[in-house]
């Protein structure tokens, strides 16, 4: 065992090694490359001493530069405050790791400029394939990344750029959401989203509730975005007559943190006057009045997925695009009481 410090390690050079073990550089390179099953039994077993006499430690990237393979997958996420955005980003990473790959994560901070900038970064790390989760506003640059490696979109389409889509399967999670509701006997639904600002996700969902609501006549149905309007929106919707019970319906977990905090403001006793569901199920959910009915996104499997669908493409994979929609699982807590029949 030796007793280098990471700084001397660092300053060891795979010539130092090859003076050790008494061999040429190119010995050296082929061991701690792919190619040590050209040498000996014996010569490898002496560069195998002398790396650990020394605490050798290669230059990964200049290594992969060299065979023109660096292992860096790339990620472009919208907000990385966003709980889905992180644990996808998890879910990727994992996989990575699994896998002998490293990421670089940029954050555009829902900032087009940003999003520009680290477009034109993550081609100088030389990454070998991208993940992207942003409303891909600057489509010629993302295009000409797509034309040097695969590319595969989470949650949001960018029109115009074919890659691998993954995702949730929105219909089905809305009409679930309604489904419930319907069943514990809410009549008057609210759904609360934040603003749709080109995300193909949100318009999916909003889509999907409307006509959902249209298909069922017991139902009255609308929808309301958050922002500095939704404290008056809400009081103005618990205050209208309506045909039965209301309740809102979340379409994210900051949604739901918008139409809580909202609903305390106006005094409303949670969940004694209105019922509320909401997409994503956070650790937060279960700690708020008797807890938040939730459809749980598997978001772990979504990343996995996501950098699945990318590693087939950098093995070669020539197959039609592939869309990945999941189903989201409905976890049923305190938040929507029955109150009364179908």
């Amino acid at each position: 065992m030796n007793s280098f410090s990471a700084a001397q390690r660092s300053r060891v050079t795979m010539l130092d090694v090859a003076e050790r073990a008494g061999v040429s550089k190119a010995s050296v390179s082929r061991f701690i490359g792919e190619d040590r099953a050209l040498l000996s039994d014996a010569i490898a077993l002496r560069i195998e001493q002398a790396i650990a006499e020394l605490g050798y430690r290669p230059n990964q990237m200049a290594r992969g530069l060299k065979r023109g393979r660096t292992r860096l997958i790339g990620m472009l996420v919208a907000d990385i405050r966003n709980p889905y955005s992180i644990a996808v980003m998890h879910g990727v990473e994992t996989a990575c790791r699994q896998h002998g790959y490293s990421l670089v994560v940029c954050n555009t901070d829902r900032d087009d400029e940003q999003e520009r900038q680290h477009l034109a970064n993550l081609r100088s790390y030389n990454i070998e394939g991208l993940i992207v989760n942003t409303l891909g506003h600057h489509l010629d640059e993302l295009r000409e990344l797509h034309r040097e490696m695969p590319m595969v979109l989470v949650d949001r389409k960018v029109e115009q750029l074919h890659s691998d889509l993954v995702g949730l399967d929105n219909p089905q999670a809305v009409r679930s959401a309604i489904e419930h509701l319907q069943k514990r006997g809410y009549r008057d639904l609210l759904l609360v989203s934040e603003p749709y600002d080109g995300t193909s996700s949100r318009l999916e969902r909003s889509n999907s509730f409307k006509a959902q609501i249209q298909q069922r006549p017991t139902l009255q149905g609308a929808v309301v975005e958050t922002g500095t309007t939704l404290h008056r929106q809400l009081q103005q919707f618990l205050a209208a007559p309506g045909p039965g019970p209301k309740a809102l319906f979340c379409a994210n977990g900051v949604a739901a943190l918008a139409a809580t905090r909202a609903l305390r403001e106006l005094g409303c006793p949670l969940f004694d006057e209105i019922g509320l569901i909401a997409l994503d199920d956070l650790d937060w959910y279960p700690l708020v009045g008797t807890g938040i009915t939730a459809l749980a996104q598997p978001t772990e499997r979504i990343g996995a997925s996501a950098f699945e669908c990318l590693l087939k493409r950098l093995r070669g994979d020539v197959e039609p695009l592939r869309v990945l929609d999941f189903p989201a699982e409905l976890i049923v807590r305190g938040s929507t009481q029955q109150r009364g029949t179908l």
